[in-house]
């Protein structure tokens, strides 16, 4: 039995620290995991060497500012993570290892706000359907990311807004989920595991604070404050989308009037270009159409932008972030709709916060929420089950793909 403060207690924890640090990052040279985990370099030297003989790490060489490196990753084989995304009009699966590495991943059409049921009947098939695909041992799953279209409640598991998805009232989505997968589920909104996404492999790779605004049925945000995803005590911070931005305006499905949401969600927004465009125009198709010069789009997504950039502001003066995030259909727009929010960042931030922030498009497109997921599942496992080989067996390479 190991002694607290005993020499075995703290090479255990310093074991723990390396491979923590490795599974969060996906791969790290010696020195950045020196860095990371503030231990010396003989320190982390000796400890890969041990963890690669030991089979949990695997060291390949590479180049770091011109010098030869070492890179270290997770073996491909240590264990594996499934992704899962409910999207208002999808749902899309993702199976990955803890290298970082996408196995497997599916999306297909689904009206998720028509039933908690159907929506969970769906997603055990394609998750099944995957595993199956891919071979892998069912023993070796070390957890479940999901994603959900609202907000959920800390305490109690359930979606926070009847409003958002009335086919969920009462569902408590981790709960469902575990019971028919038979694995630990951890549950977060869309919103935040977008944010986790372009965090890890995305257009927030390298910075602490950042908020990843996504925008399409609804208007949200995922806030990364000191390199951790902010959710609030009840669960729901990051609802820019009810931010009032005119009290005499169109009433929200929140209750309120003329919040952000009815100026730059994909259901308020489209209604104005019907007569002009017909009724089956979609948000895709107004980007598309705006990028091929149609005046009609670009206007309406020139005023989304600027709609958004005032709640940008807003999150500006209060967080001070150093980057801002667009996600959804509306980042295929690039400057169309950028130039807006950086416009109406200046006019309405605090200079100083203005100056100090970057605006860009989400770099992984629809993938983001489903990557995030991956990601918390990785972020929530324990590293002790990857040291005393609780979580171990063979499966076969991946081909990465998560860049």
């Amino acid at each position: 039995m190991e002694t607290p403060g005993s020499q075995s207690s703290l090479h255990r924890a310093n074991l723990e620290r390396v491979v923590r640090a490795v599974r969060l990052a996906g791969s790290l040279t010696q020195a950045e995991i020196a860095r990371t985990t503030g231990l010396s370099a003989a320190t982390v030297s000796n400890i890969v060497r041990e963890l690669k003989e030991g089979g949990t790490v695997e060291v390949t060489p590479t180049s770091a500012g011109g010098r030869r490196a070492r890179s270290v990753s997770l073996s491909g084989d240590a264990g594996i993570v499934i992704g899962v995304d409910f999207g208002h009009t999808h749902l899309r699966v993702a199976v990955g290892n803890l290298a970082h590495q996408v196995l497997a991943e599916e999306s297909e059409p689904l009206d998720v706000d028509a039933s908690a049921a159907q929506g969970f009947d769906r997603a055990e098939e394609l998750v099944n359907r995957l595993i199956a695909a891919t071979g892998v041992d069912r023993t070796k799953i070390a957890g479940v990311g999901l994603g959900v279209p609202g907000p959920i409640d800390v305490e109690s598991g359930q979606l926070g807004s009847t409003a958002i998805l009335p086919g969920w009232t009462g569902a408590r989505p981790a709960e469902e989920l575990r019971g028919r997968l038979g694995v630990p589920v951890h549950v977060d909104n869309d919103a935040n595991l977008g944010a986790l996404g372009e965090l890890v492999w995305g257009s927030g790779k390298g910075v602490r604070d950042l908020a990843y605004i996504k925008v399409s049925s609804g208007v949200g945000a995922g806030l990364v404050i000191d390199g951790k995803i902010y959710r609030g005590p009840g669960g729901t911070a990051g609802e820019i989308g009810h931010i009032t931005l005119d009290e005499s305006g169109p009433v929200c499905r929140c209750g309120n009037r003329g919040c952000l949401e009815t100026f730059a969600a994909a259901r308020y927004v489209l209604p104005l270009l019907q007569s002009s465009h017909g009724t089956d125009l979609t948000m895709e198709g107004v980007v598309r159409l705006a990028r091929d010069g149609d005046p009609g789009c670009r206007r309406v997504i020139a005023d989304v932008g600027r709609h958004i950039g005032s709640g940008v502001a807003n999150l500006c003066n209060l967080l001070n972030p150093s980057r801002v995030v667009l996600g959804g259909d509306l980042a295929e727009a690039g400057e169309l709709v950028l130039g807006p929010i950086r416009e109406s960042v200046g006019r309405y931030a605090i200079p100083s916060a203005a100056r100090q922030l970057s605006v860009l498009p989400g770099a992984l497109g629809g993938r983001a929420e489903v990557l995030g997921a991956l990601a918390l599942a990785l972020s929530e496992m324990g590293d002790s089950t990857l040291l005393d080989g609780s979580v171990s067996g063979a499966f076969p390479a991946a081909t990465p793909a998560f860049t």
